[in-house]
C-alpha cells in the first residue's frame, strides 16, 4: 500500500506504518457509540452546591494554593476563520446577510475599530471594510482568536490571549507566580511570544505577580492520515499522503508534558472583561477546592487499601456517591484501588440555555462500571439521540484537573483515554472531497477513564465568542 517516500513521509510525522494502518481500519470500522445510560442532571450526577458550600470550597483552595505548582492550560491554537465566516461570503460570494448590517452599523463597538479605522483609506465603502477586517488590514482571517482584540478598557483595548494573562492572575496564581501554557499552531507562535512579551509586564505591575509564559505545538506524531471515500489514502497532486491535525484530542500529548498539582483548562476565547469577571474568579476557586478535597480523601482510602484491612463499604460509598462512578455489586479491593488511582477532573457545567457544547451523561463501559462522561452528540447513537434533548446542562470547557499520584508521581494520562472515541467526518482539499480522523476530543474520549465530577456554575461564568458578532453581547463591551 505505501510506497518507500510514504515510509519515509509516515516516519518524519514521527508515526510507523503500523499506526497509520490502524487508522485506515478506524476509517472502514467506524467507531463505536458511547453507551450513553441517561443525561447527567442536577442531583444525579451534577453537583449543586449552596453558596455556603462553595464559599467553604474556594476558601480551600485559596489557604492552599500557595503550597501547589499551578498551571493555566489555553488551548489556542485554532484559526478564528470561522469566527469571520459571514465576512467571507459577503466578500467572496456577494451574499449580505443580517449579520453584515450588524457589524457595519456598529463597527464603532468593536474594541478593534480604532486598529481598523487606522488602516482604511479615505472613503472606503462597505467591502472595502470587511476585506480590511478579514484580509490586509487587520488579518483577522488569518489569525487565530488570541490574537483578535475582543475588549476596549480605559487604558487601552486587550486581545483575547491577554485576558487569560488577567485571569491567570487573579485565580491561578501560587506563591505570586502566574504559569500559563498555551498551545498554538507554529505558524503563530512567534505572534504569541510578541504579544505577551510586549503586554505581560503591564499585567505584573497591576497584579504584584511574575508571569511564567509556555507554549507548544501539536505534535506532528498526533496527525492522522486523510483517506478517499472509498477508504484508500488520499494523496495530494503531487503524489504524498496528505495528513491532517487531529483536533483537539491531540493535546493530551501537551497537557500530559504539564508539570503541576492542579492544572485549569479553558478555551481561549472563552473570557469577559473585568467589570463581569467576578463569578469566573469565584467559580474557578470553587471548582478547585472541590477538587482537592476529593483527591485527599481519593488518596487517604488509597493508602488504606494498599496498607490492607481496610472496611471496603465506606470507600464504595465515597466511590459513587463522591467520584460518581457505578460499581458493580462483586466489587472488590482491587476494583476500588484501580479506580482511586486516576486522574481525576472536576468540570463547570452550565444549565442549557441553547448554548452550543457537548452535554454531561452517564455512560457503562466495557469495564462494566457507569462513569460521567461529556459527549458530543456525534457520539451518541441515532436511537439514542432523544436523550441529547434531556440534557439540561452543557459543557462550556471549564474544567480543573488533578494529575498528581497518591504517592506523589504523575499520572501518564496517555493511558486513560478511550481509543474507541474517535471522530469521522468529510472535508476536502483542493477540491475533491476526503474523510478525516479525528482522535478523541482532549475533554471526552481523551479523558474517559479519569474520574469525573461535575459541578453546576452559573451562565456568566461562559461568555464564548463563536462569531465576531458575539464580541457585541454585553460581557464583551
Amino acid at each position: 500500500m505505501f510506497t518507500s517516500t510514504d515510509l519515509s513521509q509516515i516516519a518524519q510525522h514521527g508515526l510507523t506504518e503500523e499506526a497509520v494502518l490502524r487508522q485506515i481500519e478506524n476509517f472502514r470500522r467506524g467507531f463505536p457509540s458511547l453507551h450513553v445510560v441517561r443525561a447527567a442532571s442536577a442531583g444525579d450526577g451534577i453537583l449543586v452546591l449552596r453558596p455556603e458550600q462553595a464559599a467553604a470550597a474556594a476558601a480551600r483552595y485559596e489557604r492552599e494554593a500557595d503550597g501547589l505548582r499551578i498551571v493555566k492550560f489555553v488551548p489556542a491554537s485554532g484559526a478564528a476563520t470561522r469566527m469571520f465566516k459571514e465576512l467571507y461570503e459577503f466578500l467572496n460570494e456577494g451574499r449580505r446577510g443580517p449579520g453584515i448590517d450588524t457589524l457595519l452599523g456598529n463597527i464603532e463597538r468593536f474594541a478593534f475599530w480604532p486598529e481598523l479605522q487606522a488602516c482604511l483609506p479615505a472613503g472606503a465603502d462597505d467591502r472595502a471594510v470587511v476585506d480590511a477586517i478579514v484580509n490586509d488590514g487587520l488579518c483577522y482571517g488569518r489569525k487565530p482568536k488570541g490574537l483578535v482584540t475582543f475588549h476596549a478598557y480605559a487604558d487601552g483595548a486587550r486581545k483575547a490571549a491577554e485576558e487569560h494573562l488577567v485571569e491567570g492572575a487573579e485565580y491561578a496564581a501560587a506563591d505570586h507566580v502566574v504559569r500559563i501554557h498555551f498551545t498554538v499552531s507554529p505558524e503563530h507562535l512567534e505572534a504569541f511570544r510578541a504579544l505577551i512579551d510586549v503586554r505581560k509586564g503591564r499585567y505584573e505591575e497591576r497584579f504584584g505577580v511574575r508571569y511564567e509564559i509556555s507554549y507548544s505545538v501539536q505534535k506532528p506524531s498526533t496527525d492522522t492520515l486523510a483517506v478517499n471515500p472509498d477508504n484508500t489514502p488520499f494523496r495530494t497532486a503531487d503524489g504524498r499522503l496528505l495528513f491532517r491535525p487531529a483536533g483537539h484530542g491531540a493535546l493530551i500529548e501537551n497537557l500530559n508534558e504539564i508539570d503541576a498539582d492542579l492544572i485549569f483548562v479553558k478555551n481561549i476565547d472563552n473570557v469577559t472583561t473585568d467589570a463581569r469577571r467576578g463569578d469566573t474568579i469565584h467559580w474557578k476557586k470553587v471548582l478547585a477546592g472541590v477538587l482537592l478535597d476529593l483527591q485527599a480523601r481519593a488518596f487517604e482510602y488509597l493508602r488504606a487499601l494498599e496498607v490492607g484491612g481496610a472496611e471496603l463499604e465506606p470507600i464504595a460509598e465515597f466511590v459513587e456517591k463522591c467520584l460518581c462512578v457505578k460499581l458493580p455489586a462483586d466489587y472488590n479491593t482491587p476494583l476500588l484501588k484501580s479506580v482511586l488511582d486516576r486522574p481525576i477532573r472536576v468540570c463547570g457545567m452550565v444549565r442549557n440555555q441553547g448554548e452550543p457544547g457537548g452535554g454531561p451523561f452517564w455512560v457503562a463501559g466495557d469495564d462494566g462500571l457507569e462513569t460521567l462522561q461529556i459527549a458530543e452528540s456525534s457520539q451518541i447513537a441515532p436511537e439514542d439521540q432523544p436523550l441529547m434533548k434531556q440534557a439540561t446542562h452543557f459543557n462550556p470547557v471549564d474544567l480543573v484537573c488533578g494529575v498528581r499520584t497518591s504517592r506523589e508521581g504523575k499520572f501518564d494520562l496517555r493511558q486513560y483515554v478511550d481509543p474507541s472515541t474517535g471522530f469521522i467526518s468529510s472535508k476536502s482539499s483542493d477540491g475533491r472531497p476526503l474523510r478525516a480522523q479525528e482522535l478523541p476530543g482532549l475533554w471526552n474520549g481523551a479523558m474517559a477513564r479519569w474520574n469525573t465530577v461535575f459541578v453546576e456554575v452559573p451562565i456568566t461564568t461562559f461568555s464564548p465568542v463563536k462569531t465576531v458578532l458575539d464580541l457585541l453581547r454585553p460581557e464583551h463591551q
